[in-house]
Formats: structure tokens, C-alpha cells, sequence
């Protein structure tokens, strides 16, 4: 099941700064990303996170875009992540998959329920403008494709 071109599904979470976050109070300010991560043991995850770490304040500061990493984990956990890689952007705790299950769904590991890694570009209407949920762990949209994407107007910027 697709998202693209709905409305996103709404969430609320706890975030390692220390407060809840709500996808709906993002797209008030503006655009936003959100990256569903399978844990806080994900390297790939990790390598992603990343590469939004370091467009985030451009990001923000020249598009009104917010980076909403949900990471499958408890609070702990997404906070030691965020910490052991120096991220430069706050995480947000889905220790159950509640909200992962919402955009590309969960599995069953030798982790406990992963969330499927997937990233959405989400217009600040609401509508969700770009969806890529990986076909493996690897498989990943990085931060500087999204960053010429939403400056490109929701179209990819490297076709034609």
C-alpha cells in the first residue's frame, strides 16, 4: 500500500530532546521528512541518519523543512543511537511501531518488531509527495537527494 499522494498519518511521539513531537505541529511550520528506521542496532539506519544530520539546518533553515526520524526503539535506546553516531538531529521513540506500522509497516527479527526503513517527503498541506520504503536494509534515499527534491518542487531532480 502506497501513501503517495494521501495524507500523511498523523502521530505523536517522545523525542531525545525530551519532549513529544507531533507530525502535525511540524507541518504547521513547514514541510517535513520522515525517516522510519528498523532500530537503534541498524547501521544502515544509522549511515542514513546521517546524511540528514548534515543537511537538516539548511534544510530548515532556507525550506522551513523538519527531519522526523522515528527510530522502533525505546526512549533509552533511540538516545544512546542519536548519541554513539553525534547526530545532529533529534530522534523520536516508537518503541512499539505504532507509528511505523502507519507508513511502511513492521516485521519480526532477531530484533524484536523492526520497523520497515522507509523515507516520506510530506508538502506542508499534509500530503505525502515522495515515498521510497527499502527493499533491504541498504536501500535508502539519503539527505542532499531530499534536499535538491523539495528544492526542485516535489520532482526528481535528476531526471530529463
Amino acid at each position: 500500500m502506497s501513501l503517495e499522494t494521501d495524507q500523511a498519518p498523523g502521530f505523536e511521539l517522545e523525542s531525545t530532546a525530551g519532549s513529544a513531537v507531533s507530525l502535525s505541529d511540524e507541518l504547521a511550520e513547514g514541510p517535513v521528512v520522515v525517516l522510519i528506521n528498523r532500530g537503534h542496532w541498524c547501521s544502515f539506519c544509522a549511515e542514513q541518519l546521517q546524511t540528514f544530520s548534515e543537511v537538516a539546518y539548511d534544510l530548515w533553515f532556507h525550506d522551513r523543512v523538519s527531519i522526523l526520524p522515528v527510530v522502533v526503539d525505546p526512549l533509552r535506546k533511540v538516545t544512546e543511537m542519536r548519541d554513539r553516531y553525534d547526530l545532529g538531529v533529534q530522534l523520536l521513540a516508537d518503541p512499539d511501531g505504532e507509528a511505523a506500522a502507519k507508513y511502511s509497516g513492521t516485521e519480526e527479527t532477531s530484533h524484536g518488531v523492526t520497523g520497515i526503513a522507509a523515507t516520506y517527503v510530506i508538502s506542508d498541506d499534509g500530503t505525502v509527495r515522495y515515498e521510497q520504503v527499502a527493499d533491504h536494509p541498504g536501500d535508502r534515499t539519503y539527505g542532499n537527494w531530499v534536499r535538491y527534491y523539495v528544492r526542485n518542487d516535489y520532482e526528481p531532480p535528476f531526471e530529463g
